[in-house]
């Protein structure tokens, strides 16, 4: 394929930025200029010589500039295959000039939707022409050059500097599949908008998903996968994805993972008192709450400062000097909070390996989002668990009924399973985990487990017994049987927080009774695979 000289270009955009810079180098080159509306208005102002589109077409912009680009005398000087005579033929016949270049960016949907605009102003900003001249420039990259990103304007430049005036196939060839893709995340915008805001519809009959590469890892949960960071195109909850790098080696697939479970479980407490998760392998080994974040600092990794090496820490608060300083006490991957002093980044600064993520605000966890899992042949699809129990819901279902403290410790306790693998088992007492049981088959071992880890911890602080002691105990899913409900008892449980729901619940709760257990219900699981 050879090199297709730049004559004629077509310019229609909706951000302006580097418009003037990039119509001033195709004039250096004498390109003729062809523009619409607002585009041509920017380029005569700057001025440079362009032609109305009307004047390429014969007819006026019409239906408040709906139609000005559809039309034969522009998608014929598009897609005419330049050497077919019978495509020329036509073009001379109906004196179709021939278009070498298109620049076209799309009406902002996403930004209009975003700024909440009404009904009408969003079906105005749904583009088609734009689109239209897209496609068909793309379709004809043997011909066409078709620039969809700003950002490629420098690239155009350099290319015809280089080529004298002239665009190469390979050139083309990658316009044309990010032109494509540009089309199709814009169309998905749409869709996924008009199926979920106007419609309502939870899962709509085609699920119209579209990311942006965002980087690329060094690789996946293994060195022999390869990974990358996508992020979705349109408006987004800020995460982990977004957060700011301060200092650090680059991030990994295991970092993202486990960085998004630290702070999906710090967002929890966003509006609460200061707050530390420490996370290992996607599951919490440590949470605590205290009156500065150093105390629940110290808190959390008391839980089970063996996990705590090398894993992920998130806080709600901006990081202080002494919170740095403790952190770095034992080799951590990743931290993450809404922001940092000066006192903690020159902390950190000193350990290079180590990433600091400034996050600003934290997201909201009661917002809603489908999470997707793909699995063979397909893909699983479902809300995101914003599932949420205040006291007022609980159901009091033993004969005697939580005390203040034992039913704050319960709730605490419930918000960190809700972020524990299944099944889950998380003791905790005075705001802060006791012990977590995480990941097994069955709901005995995740209590026999998060009991052993509590007994560890208090022998390497050197307590007189474990936290378990007097401690509430949450698990994700009911008690299908009273073993696990004993178990939480031999640990010194004295209140329990369940969602209730087993064939068996009489039974458990005869158990909890007998044993002078106070147990609420939920009604709510928070299974977590």
């Amino acid at each position: 394929m050879s090199d297709v000289t730049i004559k004629r270009a077509l310019l229609s955009v909706s951000d302006k930025s580097g418009l003037i810079e990039l119509g001033q180098a195709l004039g250096k080159h004498g390109v003729e200029l062809v523009s619409t509306g607002g585009t041509a208005k920017a380029l005569r102002e700057a001025g440079l010589e362009v032609k109305d589109i009307s004047d390429l077409t014969g007819f006026p912009e019409m239906m408040d500039g709906r139609v000005k680009t559809l039309h034969p005398k522009v998608h014929g000087g598009l897609l005419a295959v330049r050497d077919n005579p019978e495509h020329v033929a036509s073009m001379n016949e109906h004196a179709i000039g021939a278009i070498d270049l298109v620049v076209v960016n799309l009406y902002p949907f996403a930004a209009t939707v975003a700024k909440g605009a009404d009904r009408e102003e969003i079906i105005e900003n749904i583009d088609i022409g734009g689109p239209s001249m897209v496609r068909s420039a793309a379709k004809n990259h043997e011909s066409v050059a078709i620039v969809t990103d700003p950002a490629d304007y420098a690239r155009l430049i350099a290319e015809m500097e280089q080529k004298g005036g002239a665009t190469s196939y390979d050139f083309r060839r990658i316009l044309a599949a990010k032109a494509y893709a540009a089309t199709a995340a814009y169309d998905s915008m749409i869709a996924s908008w008009f199926a979920f805001v106007d419609q309502g519809v939870d899962f709509p009959e085609t699920l119209a998903v579209s990311s942006k590469l965002g980087s690329t890892l060094r690789y996946g949960e293994n060195p022999h996968q390869s990974a990358a960071l996508y992020l979705p195109v349109g408006p987004t909850a800020n995460g982990i994805a977004q957060a700011q790098q301060i200092q650090g080696k680059e991030l990994s697939y295991n970092n993202y993972n486990d960085g998004d479970a630290a702070l999906e479980l710090v967002s929890e407490f966003r509006d609460g008192p200061p707050t530390v998760v420490i996370v290992k392998h996607a599951n919490p080994c440590g949470v605590a709450t205290g009156d500065t974040l150093i105390e629940a600092y110290e808190a959390a990794l008391a839980c089970d400062s063996v996990s705590a090496f090398g894993g992920i820490i998130a806080v709600n608060r901006p990081l202080d000097g002494p919170t740095a300083e403790a952190i770095s006490g034992i080799f951590t991957e990743v931290v993450a909070a809404p922001d940092a002093d000066e006192d903690a980044k020159a902390i950190f600064a000193k350990k290079k390996n180590l990433r600091l993520l400034l996050t600003g605000e934290l997201p909201d966890p009661a917002r809603p989002g489908l999470m997707m899992k793909s699995i063979a042949g397909g893909m699983l699809v479902q809300s995101r668990d914003n599932g949420r129990i205040t006291r007022d819901q609980l159901k009091v279902v033993t004969k005697r009924a939580p005390s203040e403290q034992e039913l704050a410790d319960a709730l605490f306790a419930w918000t960190v399973a809700k972020h524990v693998k299944s099944n889950a088992i998380v003791y905790a007492k005075d705001n802060s985990t006791a012990g977590i049981g995480a990941g097994q088959m069955n709901r005995l071992e995740s209590a026999r487990i998060a009991a052993w880890k509590a007994k560890d911890a208090a022998e390497k602080a050197g307590w007189s017994e474990a936290r378990t002691i007097g401690s509430a105990v949450a698990s994700d899913a009911f008690f299908p049987f009273a073993d696990g409900l004993l178990a939480a008892v031999d640990a010194g449980a004295t209140a329990v927080i369940q969602p209730g729901g087993s064939i068996r619940d009489e039974e458990v709760i005869a158990a909890a009774d007998e044993a002078g257990l106070a147990m609420v219900f939920t009604g709510m699981r928070h299974f977590r695979h």
